[in-house]
């Protein structure tokens, strides 16, 4: 090796895996300091599993909110947030002698390797069909290890409800209980919403009403799932959609000198056909998830 090739700069991707595992390294000293019993903060002393766990879900919503609105700066620093929450549960482990962050790391970094055969081992080659097959069978046998058996066994309860039924639909479809098409999962969601209104007409419990509008929710992640669609980010862009249309109209009302509350349903509804004229040609949509009708309701 010559002199200037011995003196030469380390590749980029390596300074900046370096400046990361700094960082990281930083950022868990940080912690061990918050979490000291005689000279941290008292707030981040008290803390547990439990009570950190609400912030840690928090946090996530919070990256796909950055996310949804392309708020790229907000992403670093919600990111951020989320990998505090990860280095927390990881501190309070190793103070109860279960784990520490280099486990959690070595823990993630094992299973990428495991299930990407086909970059790291011997599965070169391998179609996306083919991989998708040995990625399944090693979660299988990661499941198996940890004693979950079950083809829907490891779904998390604390998922939000629809990504849930989302997850555990695809765990029954892949053992082949699943609709053969989207079409089949429409005719369900009719039958579905023909009990819904019997049980209505019946004047019957609000349990039974519950179960019902389950059983609906569930039909509809489903058709998602069967249109290549995220039932959660079809969802949250509904949502956003309702939000921005309904501030529209508040909006046009106080130009009015009126609140909501002291408009009809009629005036309400006029600006909210203005609102989504207005917008249609810019947002290419014909939907309408928030519209209210005197007559008809939610549609």
């Amino acid at each position: 090796m010559s002199a200037s090739e011995a003196s030469a700069d380390p590749p980029a991707a390596e300074v900046a895996d370096q400046a990361a595992a700094d960082a990281f390294a930083h950022l868990v000293a940080i912690m061990r300091r918050l979490r000291d019993p005689k000279t941290g903060c008292p707030w981040d002393q008290v803390q547990t599993f439990e009570t950190i766990a609400p912030y840690t879900i928090e946090e996530a919503y919070e990256v796909a909110d950055a996310i949804a609105r392309r708020d790229w700066d907000a992403l670093k620093d919600e990111l951020g947030d989320l990998l505090l929450q990860v280095v927390y549960h990881a501190r309070i482990a190793e103070e109860r002698g279960l784990f520490d962050a280099a486990a959690v790391a070595t823990a993630i970094a094992d299973k990428m390797v495991r299930r990407h055969p086909h970059v790291f081992g011997d599965g070169a080659g391998r179609d996306t069909s083919a991989h998708r097959e040995a990625w399944e069978q090693q979660k299988a046998e990661e499941r198996a290890a940890r004693a979950l058996t079950g083809a829907l066994a490891g779904v998390p309860v604390a998922l939000p409800a629809l990504t849930r039924a989302l997850k555990l639909s695809k765990r029954a479809a892949r053992v082949g209980f699943d609709w053969p098409d989207a079409a089949a999962v429409l005719e369900k969601l009719a039958e579905e919403t023909e009990e819904l209104k019997a049980e209505l007409a019946g004047g019957t419990s609000s349990d039974r009403l519950a179960e019902e509008i389950g059983d609906m929710l569930f039909v509809q992640v489903n058709l998602a799932r069967k249109l290549g669609l995220d039932p959660e980010a079809c969802l949250r862009a509904a949502n956003a959609k309702f939000e921005r249309r309904f501030q529209a109209v508040e909006q046009a009302l106080a130009r009015e000198g009126k609140t909501p509350s002291e408009a009809s349903l009629e005036e309400m509804e006029r600006l909210w056909a203005l609102v989504k004229r207005a917008e249609a040609p810019a947002a290419g949509d014909e939907e309408d998830p928030g519209r209210l009708s005197a007559r008809t309701g939610p549609t």
